[in-house]
Order: C-alpha cells, then structure tokens, then sequence
C-alpha cells in the first residue's frame, strides 16, 4: 500500500503486521511523507535502498527474523545510517521492556528510536520529524560530498591536461603537487642541487650561455624569496640528444609572509632553440658564402651578378626563417601570458582558501583583487576568440546608421594620412539598422584600414550609406560603402579575399583576418558583404543589412535611473551555486528582494507563491528544461513580463534576433556587477513606462 508521492519525496517506510496498525500509521503519515507500507520484514529488506528516508517497524514485525534486513542494512554506502523507529509493546502485551525489543533489532541497525506504546499522535510525529531531519541532513552530506569529488575531478583533469609542466614544492624543494608533463622533465624536484641524479642530466645557462650553478637554479631562488622568472634550462635525454625548456618560479608566503615553498612552470622551448641555433649557423654559413662571392666578385663582372642573385635568394630565405622564427615567439608570448593568468586565478584562489580555512580574512581582498584581474584578462583573450569563431552572441540594438557613421569620423580621420581626404556621403532617408553597433564599428574600421593601406601615396576615401528598397517588400538594405582610390585587388585574388590569413600585403604588413571577420559579422548580423574591385583605379566593399524600419518608432530613450532597486521582486534562477550566491547578493544590494531557484522546476514552483515578480533573471543552460523554454511558460502565466537571460556561451543564443523573444534581453558572462546593475534597473524602468501607456490606452 502506497500514498500518493509528491515530487521529490523519500520513502517512509511502515511495517506493521498487527491489524490496524498500519492503516492507522499510513493515515497519519501520508499526508505529509511519501510513505510504503510492507507486510513484512522481508518486502521492507527488499525494497530498502539510498531513497529511505526513515523506518517505522512494530514490535510484532520482528518475530519472524531480521537476518534479511541485517544485510540490507549492511549493503547501504558510508554515509547512510538509515534512522528507525522501533514501536516497542509493553509488558501487559508481551511481558518485555523497551531493552529487549531494541535487541531483537541487528546491529547493522545505528539510528534506533524505541518508542512504548500506547503512545500519543503527537509524541510519534514528532519523533519522526526529528529522525526526518537527521536523515535529511545525510542526504545533504552525501549531495556535499559528491560536488566536492566532481569539483576535484575538474581541478586534476586542468591539472593533467594542461600543455605546461606546473610544480607546487614545499620549503624543503620537494614536489607535493606536479603534472605529467612537470614530472617528464624533473621527476624528482625541482631543486637539482638537492637531488645530484636529477641534477646531472641538466645544464642552466643564462641569456650569455654562462653556465649557472645549482644555487641560481629558479626554484632554489624561489625558496629565498626571489621570483625567477625565464631562466632556459638544456636537458639531457636518455639518448643524448638535448631538449630546451624555460622554466619559472615563484615563492609562496602565509600570512607572517615566511616562506611555505613555491610554484614553478616548466614550458618546452625545445622547437624555438633547435629554429634560433639552426638559424645561427644559418647564418654563419651565409657569411662565408656572402665573403667567398665578394672575393669572386673582383674577378669578373659576370660572376659578379650571379653571386649578387644567389645574395638575393639566400635574403629571402632569411627574411622568411626570421618570420617564422617571430611567429614562434609570439605563440610563447600568448602561452607565458595564458600561464600568467592561470597562476595568477589558481594561485590567489588557493590562498584565500587557506586563510578561510583558518578564519582569517586580513588582506584577503587583496588576492580577490589578483585573481578578478587575471580572470578579467582570461575573459577579454576568450570574447576575442569567441568573436573570430562566429560563436560570439552579438548584442544587437536598434541603430541609426547616419548617427553612428558620423560619430566614427574622428576616429577615422585619424586612422588615415593627412595625404587621404576622407569623405561622408550619408542618405537622406536616415535609416535605422538592427545590429551590434560595437562589431559595426570595428568592422568600418578594418575597412578603413584596408583602404589606408592601399593608397601609401594618398588618396580620395568616401564611405557612403545608402537605403535600397524594392517594390515587393517594405524592408529594405541599408548598405554602407568603403570606397577608396588605391591600387585595387587583382582578379585571381578576389575569390580568395575574405578567406582567413590571406591577404596580398607583403610579408609581416598583414595578417589576413579583417575581412574574413567584417565577412563574419555581416552574415551573423542577417546581411552580406560585398567586393568591387579594379586594379589600379580602386576598390569599393559594401556591407549590407536588413533595414530596421520599426526601429525609430520603437527607439524612444529611456530616462537613465539610478542603479539602486526600490524593492521590486526578482526570480533568479541559476544552477551554478557560486554564481547564485554572488548574483543574490548583488541584487539584494542594489534594493531588489530576490527569490532563489536552481533549476526550472523550483523555479516554477516559487513563481506560483510569489505574490509578484517583476523580473525573470536566469540562465540560459539549465538542466531539464533551459531557460528559454522556462522563460516562455513564466510569460504565458505572466504576460509582458520582463525576461533578462545570462550566458557565457550557447549555441542556441548565438543570433539574438532568433533567440530573444518580446520583452527580453540577453547579457553575456563574464560581466560587471555595474553592467548587471544597469541592465536590470532599465528593463524595469521600460516595463513601468510600457505598462503605464499600457493601462492608460483607451
């Protein structure tokens, strides 16, 4: 016999022979817990598991042998101790105390409440909401438990994948925490003086070549106090050969700022030296061939161009092994300063632990300071990648096209020679785009740039908007043009333009990405982009988009408000515990009361009790129902409500335009709280000016 269950319920679990006992317990219990009633000790053994939440059993359900739910009892993880609660007879029904019948229970049986009968509705209830919540707090334990085991999952997957070797020693250079890649190349430590097997398969030289001895190695300087930073190091392999790589170190300090030990990084540079000796002894050979063929070069005037021609050849080899070598250089530049940010995130991350573990807070928003700024760093390096792979969500906004075009001059002029004569052709129409008016931007720019670059000698530069409409529609393309005199494209490399890293500047003058990101933008923006182009007259490129012809209607400005809530009501509904705790308490700041959701299901269930919600604030990535699908229920229970969603990155919410709904916006993590602050006081504002008008409309 089970009652109804209610969502989320545990198991409360009845066996009660004697007749009338356990109707009478269902009854009292089912309106509160999800309750199963057994005939007998052997269907409860049967059916107990990690959903028990709590064990009644009579007297009389004993005596038939608890062997099975001995076992039963056994078999349940470390963290389970189910609660029971043994309705002992008294002894004018079986001539035995509450003693006895707590013995017949088998040992496996931890959390044992023996209650006489006859005993009282009220005493029996509440026993059972006191064990209730014993078991409750085993199953917020176990819940704990498995977050911290995902959370240290995470944390050692970074660890071992991460294409750096990263070492945490103690004060005494021995390794507690290091990485594969760590352990390849130092197995034992990362102070060789202390270990003379690890040391004798290295050399340290300096920026000279100098050999340096085991003192200066960085982690023996880390050990001193002293940040060693880009120290190259000569390994020696097992077959001989040697292997290049730049190690660093930092000290760490507790809070007597005495030394606890220190962190090194180890990053291969094996590729950078083998490129820069190879190109030494390049360049030595190309010496001597450079003498051997001026001394060739007094014998005859013919030998003397030839010799000029092999110089000329033996330069663009050159020139080309020094781009190589730049490029290898720079991708060392973006991996150091990758690895900056990690330490800076991880390291000051693991401090401020530290000093909550032992409940001191002195100076601690000084490493929050640290790691908000490498983690800000880290966010601008991914919105840039982001961008570049078409997966950036464009913040797209009514626009005037002849405003922001105007606003751009400056910016413009100052961009080209005073040799250039720069020129705004704008349409009378003043027409209105839908787009990101910052990825609009840098897209003129880049063109701009390109058109500089074409007319080294000077130039005419117009850029021109126009308003294109046909007879079939009442949206038309509003199209800007970048049009410039300089030495044009040539015909076989016009198809090839907007690829990425082409381009036809000369070597090291261009990167080949402009155009493929404005190309990028125009089609995320719904539009396209266009190349007319003649050698040496010049060359026009268009970027068209859809006309936003509801957009000056629509664009009334909204009074700036002050940052500060006034007590509206707002569900926050995030899966993501720290950033549910941070942004609660950053709206509650502000003024606003906040209600608190994980998911889409409490987050409904806590709708349906407010007494009012003025806005729905949630992410986008939810488990079971996403908070685009929760965002459009609210709306049909709540009509114009509005609707601000969070997202670091989503595929579904790449194009705004499809994604985003009436009276709904969408807000790109990471952000700042002054951003979120502003946001979320405008859309109100708009909803109290659209409701006004709303109810005021005859």
């Amino acid at each position: 016999m089970i009652s109804e269950r209610r969502p989320e319920a545990k198991t409360l679990s009845i066996v009660a022979p004697f007749k009338g006992d356990a109707p009478s317990l269902n009854k009292l219990f089912s309106g509160k817990y999800y309750v199963q009633v057994h005939s007998n000790i052997n269907s409860l053994a049967a059916e107990l598991g990690a959903g028990t939440g709590l064990v009644i059993l009579t007297e009389e359900s004993l005596l038939g042998g608890v062997v099975a739910l001995d076992e039963a009892l056994g078999r349940q993880p470390s963290w389970s101790d189910i609660p029971t609660i043994l309705l002992a007879s008294n002894k004018g029904r079986l001539g035995r105390d509450t003693d006895v019948a707590r013995r017949r229970l088998p040992a496996s049986a931890g959390y044992v409440i023996v209650l006489e009968r006859p005993l009282s509705s009220a005493s029996l209830l509440s026993a059972v909401d006191a064990a209730w919540g014993s078991r409750e707090r085993q199953f917020e334990m176990r819940d704990r438990l498995a977050e911290l085991a995902e959370e240290r999952g995470r944390l050692t997957t970074l660890l071992e994948n991460v294409p750096v070797g990263i070492s945490f020693m103690d004060s005494q250079g021995k390794s507690i925490i290091s990485n594969p890649l760590f352990r390849k190349y130092l197995p034992s430590g990362i102070i060789p003086s202390k270990h003379p097997s690890s040391a004798a398969r290295w050399i340290a030289r300096d920026s000279e070549g100098k050999k340096l001895e085991p003192n200066m190695f960085p982690g023996a300087r880390a050990l001193r106090g002293e940040a060693a930073t880009g120290v190259e190091f000569c390994h020696k392999l097992d077959s001989g050969s040697e292997s290049w790589m730049r190690v660093s170190a930092v000290p760490l300090y507790d809070e007597q700022r005495n030394i606890l030990g220190a962190a090194s990084v180890i990053l291969d540079i094996n590729e950078e030296k083998q490129a820069e000796l190879s190109l030494r002894r390049f360049n030595e050979e190309l010496e001597i061939q450079v003498q051997a063929r001026t001394r060739e070069l007094n014998a005859a005037i013919e030998r003397l161009r030839k010799e000029s021609d092999e110089r000329e050849r033996a330069e663009d080899q050159l020139r080309q092994a020094l781009k190589m070598e730049a490029v290898g250089q720079l991708t060392g530049g973006i991996a150091h300063d990758f690895n900056n940010m990690l330490t800076g995130v991880i390291s000051a991350l693991d401090l401020i632990k530290i000093r909550m573990a032992k409940g001191q807070t002195k100076d601690i928003e000084r490493f929050m300071d640290a790691a908000n700024s490498s983690a800000q760093r880290a966010a601008s390096l991914t919105q840039r990648l982001l961008a570049f792979s078409r997966r950036q969500p464009l913040d797209a906004k009514p626009l005037p096209i002849n405003r922001l075009v105007s606003t751009l001059k400056d910016l413009l002029q100052r961009t080209v020679s005073e040799q250039i004569a720069l020129t705004l052709e704008l349409c009378s129409e003043d027409p209105w785009i839908h787009a990101d008016g910052n990825q609009l931007e840098n897209a003129i720019l880049n063109l701009v740039i390109n058109a500089r670059d074409a007319m080294p000698a000077g130039g005419a530069l117009i850029i021109r908007t126009r308003l294109i409409k046909s007879n079939e529609a009442e949206q038309g393309q509003v199209c800007i043009d970048v049009q410039d005199t300089g030495y044009g494209i040539p015909h076989h490399v016009q198809d090839k333009v907007m690829e990425p890293f082409f381009t036809t500047k000369p070597i090291g003058q261009g990167t080949g990405l402009g155009l493929s990101m404005v190309y990028g933008f125009a089609q995320q923006s719904h539009g396209y982009l266009t190349i007319n182009s003649v050698p040496e007259r010049g060359t026009n490129v268009t970027i068209c988009l859809p006309e936003n012809y509801q957009a000056h209607k629509d664009s009334a400005p909204i009074e700036r408000l002050a940052k500060a809530g006034s007590g509206q009501s707002i569900l926050l509904v995030e899966d993501d515990d720290s950033v549910r705790l941070i942004n609660k308490e950053v709206l509650e700041e502000l003024g606003y009361q906040v209600t608190v959701a994980r998911n889409s299901d409490e987050a409904l269930e806590s709708f349906y009790v407010m007494d009012r919600v003025d806005l729905l604030l949630t992410d986008v990535g939810l488990p079971g129902m996403n908070g685009r699908q929760l965002a459009e229920v609210i709306q049909q229970l709540q009509p114009r409500l509005p609707v601000l969603f969070l997202t670091g990155y989503a595929e579904s919410a790449i194009n705004q335009t499809d994604f985003l709904g009436p009276h709904m916006q969408l807000l790109t993590k990471p952000f700042t709280i002054d951003v979120l602050a502003s946001r979320v006081a405008n859309m109100l504002l708009a909803n109290t000016q659209e409701n006004a008008g709303y109810q005021t409309t005859p």
